[in-house]
């Protein structure tokens, strides 16, 4: 879990270690466009004056958006959105217990005047964060928005239109 070396746009934050392997899936999509980005364990209830040190200062470091992907209770996206005016994308982390409809629900159940874009549970909901931060990222910048357009297209010319494909 390195951060690149040009200076990160999107903050990767999980509550825990175990998280990577799930969060890791937005990594690879940001790494595939070129975006930067940094990552850190910030856990909302086992490390609260990180999460807030991480939180306030983010903007002022650069970042422009946070993912951020927590399991169970899930109090990490919304508590980073409480403490920033940067958009965060949260991420509901498969748990044993609930098959992450715990962490789904507790990270889409916002007050309204505190915002989390919420994706799916799971490495899929961590890749579409991935590619949303980016988009997000591509409405200021051109050249972010024509390598997301060809990424999309490859996509598309990747999906068989037969069965035989």
């Amino acid at each position: 879990m390195s951060a690149q070396k040009s200076t990160p746009l999107v903050g990767i934050i999980m509550g825990s270690r175990s998280d990577w392997p799930v969060m890791e899936k937005a990594a690879e999509k940001l790494d595939a466009l070129g975006v930067a980005y940094e990552t850190k364990v910030v856990s909302a209830h086992r490390t609260p004056d990180r999460l807030y040190e991480y939180a306030k200062g983010a903007k002022a470091r650069g970042l422009k958006v946070i993912i951020a992907g927590a399991g169970g209770a899930a109090h990490l996206p919304g508590m980073a959105a409480s403490m920033t005016s940067l958009p965060v994308i949260g991420v509901p982390v498969q748990s044993k217990a609930l098959k992450g409809l715990d962490s789904l629900l507790s990270i889409v159940q916002m007050p309204a005047g505190v915002p989390v874009a919420t994706v799916a549970i799971g490495e899929a909901g961590a890749a579409n964060a991935g590619l949303l931060a980016a988009a997000i990222l591509a409405t200021g910048d051109d050249a972010l928005a024509d390598r997301l357009d060809k990424w999309r297209e490859a996509q598309t010319d990747s999906v068989a239109e037969t069965v035989e494909d």
